[in-house]
């Protein structure tokens, strides 16, 4: 997991489409760190003693560890794995990890129309702004996409996101009101953790045993339940993790392919050239070139 933090600009047509974002990221902070870290931007910096006020909404997920939030609206609260806590506009607030722990925490931040309506029709609640939604492969995806997005920034890209983050919003809705009825299935929560740790670790050298242990299972019921559970063995799902990555990194011609290989953690450009192949049917450069292809010409677009 990349540290990343973006701070949008937006237009009035942007603001009409009714949601707007204003800035997604990502941190790993680890245990007994300082929080936020110094390099914070300063227009949303905040410590937890004086905690801060802002002129927008934001969702944050932590997809582990632990911590504490308090708002105006809302006592002190403990803050756990898998939980979903929503900023709102010109309202104090502060939270903080566990300096045993530290967290992996998700965020977009995010104004407009649609949104006051949700407040409004009481989707949204200042007084209950925590929300365990649990260990959640969907949310991870739906957060990853709109920092992807807001890192290309291409034409466009604002109402891209903006539909993200409404398909998100509805998506930790419906995890909570499932969770309300039913009871978490212990082995799916295991699965869920571990795909979280596979695909927030995608650029590194994951090893399936300390995984395991990370969970407090062993290894072969980990091996023989996520096969079960996924229909494909742990080391096979972080390698099809890595291609899909790729195929996005390879979409931008200005990335070597022995870069591309180099920022997955492949052995080498030669290693990662053969299973992309194996995988896909395309070498990266066949598979680049394909791109290419597809993209209509200016002389077409003008037709």
């Amino acid at each position: 997991m990349n540290n990343f933090y973006k701070y949008l600009p937006t237009s009035e047509a942007d603001e009409r489409w009714g949601i707007f974002v204003l800035n997604a990221g990502c941190n790993r902070i680890s245990k007994h760190a300082a929080y936020p870290a110094p390099d914070h931007p300063t227009h949303h910096y905040f410590n937890w003693n004086n905690g801060r006020v802002l002129d927008e909404y934001q969702l944050i997920y932590i997809a582990r560890g632990a911590g504490k939030f308090e708002s105006s609206s809302c006592a002190q609260i403990d803050v756990e794995e898998g939980s979903v806590f929503i900023l709102f506009p010109n309202e104090w607030h502060r939270f903080k990890p566990d300096e045993q722990m530290g967290w992996d925490e998700f965020w977009v931040g995010f104004k407009g129309s649609v949104i006051e309506n949700l407040v409004r029709q009481e989707f949204l609640s200042r007084t209950n702004p925590v929300l365990h939604v649990g260990v959640s492969d969907p949310v991870i995806q739906l957060l990853s996409e709109i920092i992807e997005r807001t890192k290309e920034e291409k034409t466009g890209y604002q109402q891209l996101v903006s539909g993200i983050v409404y398909h998100l919003l509805g998506k930790v809705y419906s995890l909570v009101k499932e969770r309300s009825f039913e009871p978490e299935d212990p082995t799916e929560s295991i699965i869920n953790k571990a795909r979280v740790i596979f695909r927030t670790n995608i650029d590194k050298d994951i090893d399936v045993k300390k995984v395991a242990e990370e969970l407090n299972i062993s290894y072969a019921w980990f091996r023989r339940s996520f096969s079960r559970y996924t229909g494909i063995a742990p080391n096979q799902y972080i390698i099809q993790l890595k291609i899909e990555r790729a195929k996005t990194l390879l979409a931008d011609h200005t990335k070597s392919i022995k870069s591309i290989a180099f920022s997955m953690n492949f052995e080498s450009a030669f290693y990662f050239s053969k299973l992309f192949k194996e995988k896909t049917g395309y070498s990266p450069e066949e598979y680049r070139k394909n791109l290419r292809d597809m993209r209509p010409s200016r002389n077409s677009a003008q037709d």
